[in-house]
């Protein structure tokens, strides 16, 4: 088959660098301060986890990437994105348009409302290639069936003649990977890209996504609510809680030393096969915070079991933790693992509750 993406030239400049952005939502209640700082580079070629809970701010740090926010969001004044050391957060939408699909790609969660439902698979990736790249309406199609069979969709010249609701929700999601793919971008966002499908599909799609892109050698941002999901396939990993990155690190630092208790009960959070049946499964307990107005300290500090006065009072700032060579931030004043979290962690444990009143026994992480 013919080779359908091109490896693009090594360069020391990140494919993606994001610095103080702040993205907050105008609502009756006030300003929704969705994502509230955060700082991250992807670099060529590599994978970057961004995980956390439902209303972290992970997807709207995506959709600001792309230039797709709602009319109701505010980027504020510092907040800086570049691709490829070009400044995009300026960009007006029909300049945001011309790089979508070309250099800069998104998988969403829902396939079924990626596609247009009254368009047949080949009309629109012929519509995409065609928008893009100097290629005939033949040429077209015949890239199109190389890039079904590339995501590995079984028939793919009988699947250019299908609409959507022909396919199952694991070949939807193929399809809106080529599509994505279809231009060789340099920085594809997949954001939960599995949400809707059955595990065995979700591993599937998941695999192909790594393999295409090694193949490829793009710069690619994994987004999902679960930390065994980039285990295995991202390079980096962002965990977001509140709108703030509370731990980065390369994968294996993080899961070898995990700092943030939040990252910790994340983890702690993920069934295991090795469980009895009818475990009782593990929850974070209480809610996540209000982003309308927060009040000051840590925002995890209300659902922390290293919690103390001092946690309520300021708000801790990502620090930097050189381990054997690897860059590892988190926010935390008492981290998991060190000498003053295992300290807050005892304190709170003989006191029977956290400095925000959260009740911690022995079963508590420490």
């Amino acid at each position: 088959m013919t080779q359908v993406l091109q490896r693009p030239q090594e360069t020391d400049v990140p494919t993606l660098s994001v610095a103080d952005l702040r993205v907050w939502f105008d609502s009756p209640r006030g300003m929704v301060r969705a994502v509230d700082g955060v700082t991250l580079d992807v670099a060529p070629g590599r994978t970057l986890g961004v995980v956390g809970e439902s209303g972290s701010g992970k997807s709207v740090l995506a959709r600001t990437v792309m230039n797709i926010l709602a009319p109701s969001a505010v980027v504020q004044p510092g907040s800086r994105i570049e691709f490829e050391g070009r400044d995009i957060a300026t960009l007006r939408r029909e300049e945001a348009r011309r790089l979508w699909g070309a250099q800069l790609a998104m998988v969403f969660q829902d396939p079924m409302t990626s596609l247009t439902p009254v368009l047949t698979i080949g009309a629109q990736l012929n519509e995409t290639l065609r928008r893009h790249l100097p290629i005939s309406k033949s040429d077209a199609l015949l890239r199109a069936e190389e890039l079904l069979e590339w995501v590995g969709i079984p028939e793919p010249r009988k699947r250019l003649k299908q609409y959507p609701h022909n396919l199952s929700g694991g070949m939807r999601q193929r399809v809106v990977i080529a599509l994505a793919l279809a231009c060789s971008p340099r920085l594809l966002i997949a954001d939960e890209p599995t949400t809707a499908l059955d595990v065995t599909v979700q591993h599937q799609i998941l695999t192909l996504l790594q393999r295409l892109q090694r193949e490829n050698g793009m710069a690619m941002v994994l987004i999902t609510h679960d930390l065994g999901v980039v285990a295995g396939r991202s390079d980096d990993i962002a965990v977001m809680y509140a709108g703030r990155v509370v731990e980065q690190a390369p994968t294996r630092v993080l899961f070898r030393e995990m700092r943030h208790p939040y990252t910790r009960a994340l983890m702690g959070s993920i069934p295991r096969i090795s469980d009895p049946s009818h475990t009782r499964l593990r929850a974070i307990p209480g809610r996540p915070p209000t982003v309308v107005d927060p009040p000051p300290g840590c925002a995890f500090a209300a659902r922390c079991p290293h919690a103390r006065p001092r946690c309520l009072a300021e708000t801790p700032v990502l620090n930097t933790q050189e381990t054997t060579g690897d860059r590892h931030r988190y926010a935390c004043f008492f981290p998991v693992g060190t000498t003053a979290g295992d300290d807050a962690w005892e304190t709170n444990l003989n006191e029977g509750r956290t400095a925000a009143g959260l009740p911690v026994d022995s079963r508590s992480v420490g």
